[in-house]
């Protein structure tokens, strides 16, 4: 369970974005098209694809794609980003099998069509390193109680987030697919709370993000993914709040010589948040009026 300091944390924050939001709603959803292809770059770089962040706003918004680049990924990138779209142009109420299966057709189509919007039955099997994903004659009954425990059961959201997550990818219940379509069930369901969402970094999946999964998946625990899915969504409320607030925003390292602090102090203290720094393109940054009283 995410502990009490970070709550508290999260919620005050949380409430504040909301209060920007509800006054600059415009604003907002522009602020989410413009993460897009970072959203979706990482997500799909998470899963091996070899487009960088440049080949996927190449693209989604230039609509340029180089010959040396396989269908496929292209296929991927446009289709995640067409699902990303789609949610925001058709806001949920609550996660559903329906849904969870409609954003699954849109994810693969023309890239495994005989796959996409179903879940895994008969004799299809599906393996992810050492892991094994669940036995195909129980996945659909398995996904159906586990969106029924998160839209009926009490408990901290972040908590219920990150639960579902970890079992969702436990559960792998498509044959492809499984990893982005549980990333961006995680941003839908914060979009239902009218919050922003998160970007887990492609940079970071091997330090921190399988290892979470694999926590999960040997000792059934969700500590680290707590403090993972806890981290970025904080990050990515200074994000907005920033975006929304501040006059103008800088690199961290600017702001630290600026304010005659170290470079390497103020990065460590955006990695762990105690400043209200950012990442964009992989860049710490922060809002230049921002003083730190610490």
């Amino acid at each position: 369970m995410i502990n009490q300091v970070t709550r508290d944390k999260i919620d005050s924050l949380s409430e504040e974005y909301r209060r920007l939001a509800k006054k600059h709603g415009e604003a907002t959803k522009e602020i989410t098209i413009s993460e897009l292809p970072e959203m979706v770059y990482n997500s799909n770089a998470i899963e091996n694809s070899t487009l960088t962040l440049e080949d996927t706003e190449d693209i989604l918004i230039r609509n340029q794609i180089r010959t040396d680049h396989e269908i496929r990924e292209i296929y991927e990138a446009k289709n995640l980003a067409k699902a990303i779209e789609y949610l925001m142009d058709n806001p949920e109420k609550e996660v559903s099998v329906e849904l969870i299966l409609k954003l699954h057709k849109m994810l693969l189509s023309n890239i495994r069509d005989e796959i996409a919007g179903r879940f895994r039955s008969g004799k299809e099997w599906v393996r992810v390193g050492t892991h094994i994903g669940a036995n195909p004659e129980f996945v659909n009954g398995f996904v159906y109680e586990l969106v029924e425990k998160y839209n009926n059961e009490d408990g901290y959201f972040l908590d219920k987030i990150v639960d579902f997550h970890a079992e969702f990818e436990n559960i792998h219940p498509f044959g492809d697919g499984n990893g982005r379509i549980g990333r961006l069930l995680v941003n839908e369901q914060l979009d239902m709370l009218g919050l922003p969402p998160i970007i887990i970094p492609n940079k970071s999946k091997f330090g921190e993000y399988y290892p979470a999964l694999e926590e999960y998946e040997k000792f059934g625990k969700t500590d680290q993914l707590n403090e993972l899915f806890a981290g970025l969504l904080i990050e990515s409320l200074h994000r907005r709040i920033a975006k929304l607030t501040a006059k103008k925003i800088i690199l961290v390292a600017e702001w630290a010589k600026n304010n005659g602090i170290n470079q390497q102090v103020a990065t460590n203290k955006a990695i762990r948040g105690t400043i209200p720094a950012f990442r964009i393109r992989e860049h710490w940054m922060i809002g230049a009026d921002y003083k730190d009283s610490k």
